[in-house]
């Protein structure tokens, strides 16, 4: 909680405003599928929130750090935001057409994560898909700093990381109607000579 209360204080916009490719591969996903109401958890300040809401679709955020809602509110994000972390969900007893988590699955440990999907699977409308990126093995971190457990690794102080694989995506999404799951590089477009960071897309239908 402190290390992205801090990093949001003191990057603030740290990733820029262009939305990521999986959120516009996801956008072009949940407009096929005529989805109109989503949750994102992990919203940060709302660089992937707009590509949603330009495109008609109704959009809920869950998000940890203050100063990052604080921060989606002066980017014109005027939509409901629960402050809180995702191991406290639901917030609501509401269930959306589509969830969309970019980047956020793979900083839980194990318990955490288990608890995050069965709670994002628990509040999809039938037929509702869920959609998530992780950081795969490939990514340039992977293995770099103290481990933890297995694939989990203390990469800086205060952040540890869960790397995925595709035995990992299928043990841990297996029950929770997964469909697909893809390779997808991240190119950093906020700094760019920085390397493409190496994502799975996890597609989950219910």
């Amino acid at each position: 909680m402190e290390f992205w209360e801090s990093s949001f204080l003191e990057k603030q916009t740290m990733w820029g405003f262009d939305p990521t490719d999986s959120a516009i591969l996801t956008k072009d996903f949940f407009l096929e599928k005529n989805m109109k109401d989503i949750l994102i958890p992990g919203i940060g300040y709302g660089r992937n929130a707009k590509v949603f809401m330009e495109n008609g679709i109704n959009v809920t955020g869950i998000e940890i750090s203050k100063t990052a809602i604080e921060l989606a509110r002066d980017n014109g994000l005027d939509i409901n935001i629960f402050h809180g972390s995702v191991n406290e969900m639901p917030f609501e007893n509401k269930l959306y057409d589509g969830i969309f988590s970019h980047a956020l699955i793979h900083l839980l440990n194990k318990q955490e994560r288990e608890k995050f999907i069965s709670d994002c699977y628990n509040q999809l409308k039938p037929d509702g898909y869920m959609i998530f990126t992780t950081v795969s093995q490939n990514a340039p971190m992977f293995g770099k700093g103290k481990q933890i457990d297995e694939d989990y690794f203390e990469i800086m102080e205060g952040l540890k990381m869960f790397f995925y694989d595709a035995d990992s995506v299928k043990r841990e999404f297996g029950k929770y109607g997964l469909a697909e799951f893809s390779a997808i590089d991240e190119p950093n477009k906020h700094h760019e000579n920085a390397p493409a960071i190496n994502f799975i897309m996890i597609k989950c239908k219910k």
